[in-house]
């Protein structure tokens, strides 16, 4: 099998090419990444099958050859960072929607199978005190320029689907955790600063609630959507891992021996979204459940991963610090 995976340099991408190494012996995997902030080549170091070709998806020259060659498209490259989006949302615009696009119409003209990442972002969020769960038909409410390019790409690949038969599979993940996560993002932030001595930071008060998975668990669940899933559904990929920022600070606080009220409070975000939670059922229906059922268990292994794979995140650290430092947070 030939794949071809967008975005295959970045944090769940990165970790889907590792995992499809691992158990597809006889796959060649091509990766197309635009190596932005958040695509890392060291991420891919040392894969044997693994073709890294710098370029964007929105560039229609670039996709059609390799989408000609190849036997199935995973499509996992976004800008996905939302405090990035609220200073500059034309990149998510360029790359979200229109990358989205230029795949679609490849896979269409070629008849690739193609699979398509999105996030449970673009339902929005629920109150605190909501049972309910975010689900295939749940309506989309977009809260930022991020979430509201992923939900227009979704919807682009839908209407492919129907208008002219794309073979295609759609799932809407919550927030993972893990190897290879770029230091901006909460967790390994977190994680980072610990290991080099500085109290972690909190948004608020830390009362946002997501629903957390490993990022291995989630690409487990991918490749069985690609091989069991119906072509257009959606199926949306969680761990039944729901806890509020304040819990997952307080946890890694206590991974690393510290108090866990030793944190530092800073000024939350505009529109931090309350909370998402996950109603997996159409996913477990194909035979799926997660490695790390358990949250601490998969809070270890991610911290030591950082802790022994110091030579791939400290060059960035300064500089994401430095960036943190201009905002007050």
């Amino acid at each position: 099998m030939k794949i071809l995976v967008t975005g295959g340099a970045g944090f769940i991408g990165a970790n889907f090419v590792h995992t499809t190494v691992e158990d597809m012996p006889d796959a060649d995997i091509v990766v197309l990444d635009k190596l932005t902030y958040a695509g890392n080549p060291a991420s891919l170091a040392g894969l044997e099958r693994v073709t890294l070709i710098e370029g964007d998806i929105a560039d229609p020259d670039t996709v059609d050859p390799l989408v000609k060659d190849a036997d199935l498209v995973v499509h996992f490259a976004a800008e996905s960072h939302n405090d990035n989006s609220l200073n500059d949302p034309s990149p998510f615009i360029t790359t979200n929607i229109i990358g989205t696009f230029v795949l679609l119409e490849a896979v269409r003209k070629y008849g690739v199978r193609f699979h398509h990442i999105s996030t449970d972002e673009v339902y929005g969020d629920l109150e605190l005190d909501d049972p309910a769960k975010f689900t295939p038909t749940t309506p989309y409410h977009p809260s930022s320029p991020y979430s509201a390019s992923k939900a227009g790409s979704d919807h682009l690949v839908r209407a492919w689907v129907r208008s002219f038969g794309v073979a295609a599979t759609l799932s809407n993940c919550s927030n993972n955790y893990g190897p290879y996560q770029h230091i901006e993002k909460f967790i390994p932030r977190t994680v980072t600063n610990l290991i080099d001595g500085v109290k972690p930071r909190l948004y608020g008060a830390g009362l946002n609630v997501r629903d957390w998975i490993h990022v291995r668990d989630h690409n487990t669940a991918v490749w069985d959507i690609i091989n069991k899933g119906e072509i257009g559904n959606t199926y949306l990929i969680g761990a039944d891992g729901e806890l509020n920022n304040l819990q997952v600070v307080q946890l890694i606080l206590e991974e690393f021996g510290y108090d866990a009220n030793d944190f530092v409070h800073v000024n939350d975000r505009p529109g931090h979204d309350l909370r998402y939670a996950i109603d997996n059922t159409s996913l477990l229906e194909l035979g799926w459940e997660p490695e790390f059922k358990d949250f601490k268990a998969g809070l270890a292994d991610t911290v030591a991963w950082y802790r022994d794979n110091e030579e791939w995140w400290r060059p960035q650290k300064e500089a994401v610090e430095a960036k943190y430092a201009k905002t007050g947070q």
